[in-house]
């Protein structure tokens, strides 16, 4: 264990083996950090906040702090990052609250580059990206592997399917599917991740069948989507791919669908 003797560390505060906590770092009493966990310099980490093995933490990063609703009122809710996350300069993680289900979760082996935000009883995945300055609003959910590109917000209560990619400098007020590309701008739908699925390995039969799937639900005007659903479900039972867009687009609750740009 390297500790600087800069750093303010509550004796309350659980440390792992063979972590390294740099100069002028501020750990509250609730805090717990998992082996090998390493703060850069200038870290502060408040709350009930657990950090996995092996999270890198860069200077004047913000964790575990007080949530930004008016509705908190000093519950005790947490903050739970996982392990080998890589979480930049000046990114802020607030905890949960009373109305969310009291915990902000993030996963494994994710990406915060600088000025990134994950308010309150947000839910994110493993393996996600989030490029500078991204932002997620209260009670967002955000699967596996999906890309929130740079300065892009993303609505309070909207889910980001797997594998979706959000571009740079997008405002998503909907819910993206599943392996869903949104451009900047409105965040309208504007095809699939391809590139992303071919780079992951995903099968060619896999990816043909969710290109079919995405135009019987996507490139026709009759009927409603969910209506269209039935009919994507029966087709293509076979493609895993598939069901899990089916699945997250059954799952919904009030938040509609993003979709593609009308001509």
């Amino acid at each position: 264990m390297t500790i600087h003797p800069s750093a303010v560390i509550d004796p309350k505060a659980e440390l792992g083996a063979d972590v390294t906590i740099g100069p002028y770092c501020v750990i509250g009493s609730h805090v717990r950090l998992g082996d090998r966990v390493h703060l850069v310099a200038h870290v502060a980490i408040d709350g009930r906040t657990n950090i996995g093995a092996g999270t890198q933490i860069y200077p004047f990063a913000c964790l575990g702090h007080r949530p930004q609703d008016l509705k908190y009122h000093d519950e005790p809710s947490t903050l739970e990052i996982g392990e080998n996350n890589q979480i930049r300069e000046y990114v802020t993680m607030n905890p949960g609250t009373e109305g969310g289900g009291m915990v902000t979760k993030v996963g494994n082996n994710g990406l915060f580059m600088i000025g990134v935000h994950v308010a309150h009883d947000c839910h994110v995945g493993n393996n996600v990206i989030m490029s500078n300055n991204a932002t997620l609003a209260g009670h967002v959910h955000v699967e596996d592997y999906a890309i929130i590109g740079g300065l892009s917000a993303v609505h309070q209560f909207v889910r980001i399917g797997a594998h979706a990619m959000i571009g740079g400098m997008t405002g998503v007020g909907r819910d993206v599917i599943p392996y869903g590309i949104v451009r900047s701008g409105e965040g309208h739908l504007a095809g699939l991740n391809i590139i992303g699925l071919e780079r992951r390995g995903f099968d060619r039969k896999e990816i043909h069948a969710l290109r079919a799937a995405y135009k019987m639900l996507f490139g026709v005007s009759e009927g409603t989507i969910m209506e269209r659903l039935n009919g994507v479900e029966s087709n293509f039972k076979e493609s895993s791919l598939v069901m899990d867009v089916v699945a997250f687009l059954r799952a919904r609750d009030a938040r509609p669908i993003c979709q593609p740009l009308e001509d």
